[in-house]
């Protein structure tokens, strides 16, 4: 009896396998029949239904990159000149205004390249004067340093700066003492410390400074090295690259002070930089021979008239407002600016009203006469 039902129950089992295969056999046909219908794609169909179609990740697909992890920035801070990062060390140095020459028989400077911001006015005779304003100057030869005029003391004074010079126009006199601005005169007592002469070039042309002068020079003359307590930059910066949202393109510009003085930009999309030139070439500095490129550019339209018979100019940077470009990544917007130069306070705005961001990176400003906007060309 048992070997029946052993019997009968193998038979049992090899029925039920049976019917298991030819069942899995008819599922298979019917699943390949379904799967080979759904590769037939009707190209007159409408876009959306291609692109739901996901396709299965085959086996040589590399797996995805994993994110890279989050930059340190221990012991660094945004730079209020910049807003990129430096050491803490850096970042809380004051800045170093230095005024320099811009003739064409010296036309290009020695360490401007290590400037943040550079400033460009008309002075008498239709001749520009630049203005480098840095927290990281380390050159050996920084100049040639020009005299000074009362507009870029009082520009230099928005950033608490430390203004160099080498002369200066009574003007000038006047308001380092209004405003009581920390500043090294090359006709000063500290002037034999902190610059020398290059007697291959022709005076005034040929006073320079350094890094280790203006040190012994700010130690001289015992001025403090770090920003004064509750300052904040006049820039407000975007925390990355940030394109316009402007029609208006910016590839070229041209900014005509004088027949004597008009430098222009181009865009360099490369590297999203605007490429300085001056005099009929490129703008460099001499030391490295590296052009001059700036990340951002601020037109600030003023109001500005010759202030006695000598041509000497002056501009309403007193308790003043104005209208000017910001320009940045090959597009420009209209922007506008406050000035409160007893409160040391500047700032540019958007058209909404809204403090201006700009992107992070060096910074070209011209303030230029607003009885001539026609002047200044963009392309």
């Amino acid at each position: 009896m048992s070997i029946r039902l052993e019997r009968h129950d193998m038979n049992m089992k090899k029925i039920t396998y049976s019917i298991i295969i030819l069942m899995v056999a008819m599922f298979s046909f019917g699943c390949k029949k379904q799967s080979d219908d759904s590769e037939v794609i009707n190209p007159f169909e409408d876009n959306d239904k291609i692109a739901t179609a996901t396709p299965e990740p085959t086996p040589t697909e590399e797996p995805a990159t994993p994110t890279p992890a989050e930059v340190s920035h221990e012991g660094e801070m945004r730079s209020l000149l910049t807003g990129l990062w430096v050491p803490v060390e850096v970042g809380t140095k004051r800045p170093y205004a230095i005024q320099f020459n811009n003739f064409k028989s010296v036309s290009n400077q020695w360490g401007i390249s290590q400037a943040d911001i550079v400033y460009e006015c008309i002075v008498e005779g239709g001749i520009t004067r630049l203005l480098g304003i840095g927290e990281n100057f380390t050159s050996d030869k920084i100049g040639s340093v020009r005299s000074a005029r009362h507009y870029f003391v009082s520009i230099a004074d928005e950033y608490n700066a430390i203004y160099i010079h080498f002369g200066g126009s009574k003007y000038a006199y006047n308001k380092i003492k209004e405003i009581g601005i920390d500043e090294i005169d090359g006709l000063s007592g500290v002037g034999d410390i902190v610059f020398y002469r290059d007697k291959s070039i022709k005076a005034p042309n040929n006073a320079f400074t350094s890094l280790e002068k203006l040190t012994k020079g700010v130690q001289k003359k015992g001025f403090e090295t770090s920003y004064k307590e509750g300052y904040s930059s006049h820039f407000s910066f975007y925390e990355e690259d940030t394109d316009l949202s402007s029609e208006k393109t910016a590839n070229k510009l041209k900014i005509h002070f004088s027949a004597y003085t008009t430098p222009w930009f181009e865009y360099s999309a490369a590297d999203k930089q605007y490429l300085a030139f001056q005099f009929g070439g490129p703008h460099k500095d001499s030391n490295t021979g590296e052009q001059l490129a700036f990340k951002n550019i601020i037109i600030q339209f003023v109001k500005e008239w010759d202030i006695d018979k000598n041509d000497y100019q002056t501009m309403d940077l007193e308790d003043a407002s104005g209208k000017g470009l910001y320009i940045t990544n090959g597009k420009m917007v209209p922007i506008t600016w406050k000035k409160n130069e007893k409160k040391k306070w500047m700032r540019y705005y958007n058209e909404a009203g809204e403090e201006l961001s700009i992107n992070p990176g060096k910074t070209y400003i011209a303030l230029f006469p607003n009885d001539r906007i026609s002047d200044v060309t963009l392309e």
